[in-house]
C-alpha cells in the first residue's frame, strides 16, 4: 500500500512523465549491455519462434510481464457465444459495464473498462487496429458474429504495452484470428431463443496440409430486439489462409459484415418505462452499414533468434444512418428525417523486428496508417445538404525490452506517436497535429515457480476524437463570422500505477491487482448525446481513478470449478472546486459463477451484481444496482453439441445506462427480462 500512498503525493504530472521517460532509457541500456554476455540460445524461446506459429507475440503479455491482463482461450469463448456482442462476454471480466441499445444481446452495443468509454481502449485483430481513427470507436456490429472466428482474445487493463492505433488510455482488447493449425473439421450451427432471436452458421478448417490451410466461417444474425422497433439483421464472413515454409509464414485475412438495424440509442424516459418497458425512444430510424477488412500477414525468421512480424491492411466502410430531430427534440415523430451517410477508407502497414537470447528479448517497430471518411447529410424532403471528409493519419514507433535474471524480470518500453486530422469542408479549419511520448517500466519478481508478484509504472496520452472537437456535429460549426466553433482540442493524459499478484497451478488461478490512474486534462463522458447519436464529452482539469481487481478461479472437486471475477473503483474528478464521482462507474462489480461437469454435460450457473452508478455530473441521479442470475447447459453426443442459455433468471427489471436530458427529464436503457437460447451444433 505504500505505492498508492506514494503516488496520491505526487505532485508534478510532467515532471513524473520526464522521470519515466529517463528510467526508461536508463534500463533500456542497461538491457543492451547485459544482452552482449549471452552466450546461449534459449532452446524453448527459439522453438517457439522457429515453428512461427499462430500466436502475434509482440503485443502479447505472459506470465512474468509486469502489466495487467487476463487471457480467454477459444474453448471459454465458443462455451459462452450465442452471437452476441463481444461486449456481453467481456462484461464477465473485472471492471466492466456493458449496455446495448435494443435491450438485449445483439445489435450495437457497448461497454467500459474502469469507467473508461471504448473510445479510449485500443482494440486489435492480429495487430491490425479496428478502432475507427476519426472517432476512435469499435463497432463490432460491423463484424456479426466475429466471436464465432476468434482462437483466443487477451485483455489489457491499464495502459499496458504498446500498440498499434489508437492509445491505449483505458485499456486494451487484442483479439487473435482463427489458429489454422488446429485439427481439421467442420461445423453446421443454429439458434433460436427470445425476442425471434437467431443464429445459423457454417465453419471450416482444413488444418495445414501441403504446407497450406484454409478457414471459412459464414453467418447470419436476426433478432426482433427487446426494444420495439429495434430489429437486428447481419451477416458476416470470415476467411484465412496459410502458406507455411521453414523461416517464413504467408497468412491473408479477408472479414467482411453487412448490418441493418432499427434504431434505438435514444434513452426512454421512467414515466413511459412505467408504461411499457420495451417502449423505443426512436420512432422509425434505420441504418445499414457495409465493412470490410483485409490483412496481409508475414512471418519470417532471417536467422536463429530473430523474427520479422510485418503486416499491411485496408479496411473499407460505407452506409449511412437516419435521424429523426422530432425524437431527439421530444416532440412527435414525423416522416422527416436527417439522413448521415459515411464512407471511409484505411490503409497501413507495421512491421516488428523480435531479437532473443537466453533471458533476454528485445522489440521494435514501425505503424502507420492513412485515412479518410466522407461525411453526407441530407433529408427527406430538401436532399443533399453538406459533404465534409476528414482526413487522419498516424505513424507511431516504439522499442521495447525485457530481461530476465534468476527470478526477476525487468521490463521497458517506449513509444513515440504522430497523429494528425485536416478537416475539407464549407468552414476552414487549420490541420491539427499531435505528439506522444508514453514510456513504461516494470518489474516482476517470481518468488516462486507460477507465483508472480508485478510493479508497473507507464504514462501515455490521446487526442480528442473528432466528435469532441465538433461539439457532437456531423458538419463543422461556425460563429456569426464564419469561424469555426471548436469544443475540445488539446490532449489528455494519464499516469497508471499497477501493483498485482498471480499464481497459476493445476486447480487455482489467482490474479490480484491494484490500480491508480491518474488524469490531466481528462475528456470525460458528460452523460448526454448529440445530434448524430455519439455521447458527448467534458473536460476535467483534474480526476483519478483507482481500484482493486480479482479474477480466480478454483476446482473444489474434479467436477466442480468456482470462477470470480470481481472489482472495486474509488474514482474522483476536481473540476471548478467541486468533487464528484464519474458517471457510469460503479464501485461495485460481482461475477461469481459456478461450473459442473460430469462426462458430456455442463451445467453453469452465473451471477452478477453491479452496484449504482451516477448518470449527471451533479451526482444527483443513479442507477439503481442490480443482481442478474443466468444458467447454462451443454450436452456432447456423437458429434452433436446441445446448448442451453437461461438469462436473468429472476426476471430483474433493470437499466444500466442513462442520461439527464437537456430538459431535466430523465432517460434510461432498459434491458431485456428473463430469456433464453438453444443451440444445435454438429461438428465433423
Amino acid at each position: 500500500m505504500c505505492v498508492f500512498k506514494a503516488a496520491f503525493t505526487m505532485q508534478k504530472f510532467a515532471s513524473q512523465t520526464k522521470l519515466i521517460t529517463y528510467c526508461i532509457l536508463v534500463i533500456s541500456l542497461m538491457l543492451l549491455l547485459t544482452s552482449k554476455k549471452l552466450k546461449a540460445q534459449n532452446t524453448t524461446q527459439l522453438d517457439t519462434i522457429h515453428q512461427l506459429n499462430e500466436v502475434i507475440i509482440t503485443y502479447q503479455a505472459d506470465q512474468l510481464t509486469p502489466i495487467t491482463f487476463q487471457n480467454i482461450s477459444s474453448n471459454e469463448i465458443k462455451a459462452n457465444s450465442t452471437g452476441q456482442e463481444p461486449s456481453f462476454l467481456l462484461s464477465e471480466t473485472p471492471s466492466v459495464t456493458v449496455y446495448s441499445d435494443a435491450g438485449n444481446t445483439q445489435g450495437y452495443s457497448y461497454f467500459r473498462m474502469r469507467g473508461i468509454d471504448q473510445t479510449r481502449i485500443n482494440i486489435t485483430l492480429d495487430g491490425v487496429p479496428l478502432n475507427e481513427p476519426e472517432d476512435q470507436g469499435a463497432y463490432f456490429s460491423n463484424y456479426p458474429d466475429i466471436l464465432n472466428s476468434v482462437s483466443k482474445l487477451q485483455i489489457q487493463r491499464g495502459v499496458g504495452t504498446s500498440k498499434n492505433g489508437v492509445s491505449c488510455y483505458g485499456g486494451s482488447l487484442q483479439l487473435f484470428s482463427p489458429n489454422l493449425y488446429d485439427s481439421s473439421r467442420t461445423t453446421f450451427g443454429f439458434g433460436y431463443g427470445s425476442f425471434n432471436s437467431l443464429r445459423a452458421f457454417g465453419e471450416f478448417n482444413s488444418s495445414v496440409k501441403k504446407r497450406t490451410s484454409l478457414y471459412v466461417r459464414a453467418s447470419e444474425i436476426y433478432s426482433d430486439g427487446y426494444k420495439y422497433n429495434s430489429s437486428n439483421n447481419s451477416q458476416s464472413v470470415f476467411i484465412s489462409t496459410g502458406l507455411f515454409r521453414d523461416k517464413t509464414t504467408w497468412k491473408i485475412n479477408l472479414l467482411a459484415g453487412h448490418q441493418q438495424n432499427q434504431l434505438a440509442w435514444l434513452g426512454v424516459s421512467d414515466s413511459l418505462i412505467s408504461i411499457d418497458r420495451r417502449t423505443n425512444a426512436n420512432s422509425n430510424e434505420k441504418d445499414r452499414f457495409t465493412q470490410c477488412m483485409v490483412q496481409v500477414q508475414n512471418k519470417w525468421l532471417p536467422k536463429k533468434g530473430s523474427l520479422i512480424q510485418s503486416c499491411v491492411y485496408y479496411i473499407f466502410l460505407t452506409g449511412s444512418y437516419d435521424f429523426n430531430m422530432n425524437t431527439f427534440s421530444g416532440l412527435p415523430s414525423t416522416d422527416e428525417l436527417y439522413n448521415y451517410a459515411v464512407q471511409s477508407n484505411l490503409l497501413g502497414f507495421f512491421s516488428n523486428y523480435t531479437f532473443s537470447k537466453k533471458q533476454f528479448t528485445w522489440t521494435t517497430g514501425i505503424f502507420g496508417n492513412i485515412y479518410s471518411r466522407q461525411h453526407t447529410g441530407s433529408t427527406t424532403s430538401t436532399g443533399w445538404l453538406y459533404s465534409n471528409t476528414g482526413y487522419k493519419n498516424e505513424v507511431s514507433i516504439f522499442t521495447k525490452a525485457n530481461f530476465t535474471f534468476r527470478k526477476f524480470t525487468l521490463f521497458a518500453d517506449i513509444q513515440y506517436r504522430y497523429s494528425s486530422f485536416l478537416y475539407n469542408g464549407t468552414i476552414p479549419l487549420n490541420k491539427m497535429e499531435w505528439n506522444f511520448l508514453s514510456p513504461k517500466a516494470g518489474l516482476s519478481f517470481e518468488f516462486r515457480p507460477q507465483s508472480v508478484i508485478y510493479y508497473s509504472i507507464g504514462s501515455t496520452g490521446r487526442e480528442p476524437t473528432r466528435n469532441d472537437m465538433f461539439g457532437g456535429n456531423d458538419d463543422l460549426p461556425a460563429d456569426s463570422l464564419g469561424n469555426p466553433i471548436l469544443s475540445i482540442t488539446t490532449p489528455e493524459y494519464v499516469i497508471d500505477q499497477e501493483l498485482g499478484f498471480r499464481h497459476q497451478s493445476e486447480g487455482f488461478a489467482f490474479n490480484l491487482n491494484l490500480y491508480y490512474m491518474k488524469f490531466r486534462n481528462e475528456i470525460v463522458l458528460n452523460g448526454q448525446f448529440g445530434p448524430n447519436g455519439i455521447a458527448l464529452t467534458n473536460k476535467a482539469d483534474q480526476s483519478f481513478r483507482t481500484g482493486i481487481e480479482l479474477t480466480a478461479s478454483y476446482s473444489v472437486a474434479r467436477n466442480f470449478t468456482l470462477i470470480n471475477n470481481s472489482s472495486f473503483n474509488y474514482s474522483r474528478i476536481k473540476e471548478q472546486h467541486e468533487v464528484f464521482t464519474p458517471i457510469l462507474t460503479p464501485a461495485f462489480i460481482l461475477n461469481q459463477e459456478a461450473v459442473y461437469s460430469i462426462k458430456k454435460l455442463t451445467f453453469a450457473l452465473t451471477v452478477r451484481y453491479q452496484s449504482r452508478s451516477f448518470i449527471d455530473f451533479a451526482n444527483s441521479t443513479a442507477i439503481n444496482p442490480y443482481f442478474l442470475l443466468s444458467t447454462r447447459m451443454q450436452y456432447d453426443l456423437k458429434g452433436f453439441q446441445f446448448c442451453v442459455f437461461l438469462n436473468n433468471l429472476t426476471n430483474s427489471k433493470y437499466f444500466n445506462n442513462g442520461y439527464i436530458d437537456f430538459d431535466g427529464s430523465k432517460k434510461y436503457f432498459v434491458q431485456a427480462p428473463i430469456g433464453y437460447y438453444v443451440s444445435i451444433q454438429y461438428i465433423f
